[in-house]
């Protein structure tokens, strides 16, 4: 009887420590630390439709133990339901934490542009910054259903590009940043814009392709408008805005190369025959030559009331221009700038 005793308080005694075991592995496996890493924390990038083993190509090398993770990660229902995103993990993190973080901790992160002058040159910027690649992004951009539905076309699609920087989830699709364009174009062309641009006669299409000549003609946020006065004096006045910029573009689209770098614009290249040659043809090219910044369009809806025709740049001031109401005042102030071109061997 005595025997009995011991081998029924042994075999009790025994099945404590292993389920103490047992449980010890079990709390130790959901909220030990699972960290290799030293940094403050790491990120994960996880891909839409991921599987868990993508997941696991990720976390491997940030993990101290994998197969703690997935028994976790299992129990938890995240094996079956992995979510794509970018995700944080910090450093001294336990499995269970992980796995929360995995489940709903999807940063935002920032996307910028700025002044490409063709959808496909966006398309390679944005899809650095988010997974969807360049080429749906260029077919989102050049699907004709969706120009036509917000009254854009091949010339003027640029202008529903705002140069800026804008938070998505870096899952994002070519599709939803296309259309999150859409939105903040026009939350940007609210009432009061699109009546500053009737009073002026341009509706914001042509708007942009203005502020685009603007954006390039000066770097200089505060000589915007006077500029932008220039041009809109010249369309109601009829005469040709002249614009260089729009020369360059004609060049680089005729050639297909918009890496192309013009310093100087020669005779030779005013006899483009191009919609875009503001030498040749009244009024605004067809379209954009880039996406200009806010900054540009608000300088035309804005624009600086004067009686200035011409423009140069100023030698003594670079960056800035000198400004003339009459053809024989723009030529003297040409010649400073002709003849420093011809000192620094400018030939191109």
């Amino acid at each position: 009887m005595k025997n009995l005793k011991k081998v029924i308080w042994a075999t009790a005694i025994l099945g404590l420590v292993i389920c103490g075991f047992f449980a010890y592995s079990i709390y130790n496996a959901i909220f030990s630390p699972n960290t290799s890493f030293e940094n403050e924390e790491a990120y994960v990038f996880i891909p839409s439709e991921a599987t868990i083993n993508q997941v696991k190509e990720q976390l491997v090398p940030l993990l101290k133990d994998w197969t703690t993770f997935e028994a976790v990660a299992e129990r938890k229902g995240y094996i079956n339901n992995v979510k794509g995103g970018k995700y944080a993990i910090k450093k001294g993190m336990n499995n269970n934490d992980i796995v929360n973080s995995l489940r709903s901790g999807n940063i935002p992160v920032k996307v910028s542009f700025n002044n490409q002058e063709t959808v496909e040159a966006l398309a390679g910027r944005i899809a650095v910054q988010i997974e969807a690649d360049s080429i749906s992004l260029v077919n989102a951009f050049n699907d004709s259903e969706f120009l036509k539905a917000n009254e854009l076309n091949e010339d003027t699609k640029l202008s529903l590009f705002l140069p800026n920087t804008y938070e998505f989830f870096w899952n994002s699709n070519a599709v939803g940043f296309r259309d999150r364009m859409l939105k903040e174009y026009k939350r940007f062309w609210n009432k009061e814009r699109k009546e500053k641009a009737a009073l002026l006669n341009l509706t914001p299409s042509k708007v942009a392709s203005l502020a685009a000549i603007v954006q390039k003609e000066t770097v200089k946020a505060d000589e915007r408008s006077r500029v932008a006065g220039v041009y809109l004096n010249r369309i109601r006045q009829g005469i040709p805005l002249q614009a260089d910029p729009t020369v360059i573009f004609a060049i680089k689209k005729e050639t297909g190369n918009y890496d192309t770098i013009i310093k100087r614009v020669l005779y030779r290249d005013l006899e483009i025959v191009s919609p875009y040659n503001t030498y040749k043809n009244r009024g605004l090219p067809p379209g954009p030559i880039t996406m200009p910044d806010i900054s540009s369009i608000k300088a035309v809806l804005n624009p600086e009331k004067h009686d200035y025709l011409y423009f140069v740049a100023d030698v003594s001031n670079f960056g800035y221009h000198m400004f003339a109401k009459t053809l024989a005042q723009h030529n003297r102030n040409k010649e400073q700038y002709v003849r420093w071109l011809n000192n620094q061997n400018i030939r191109r």
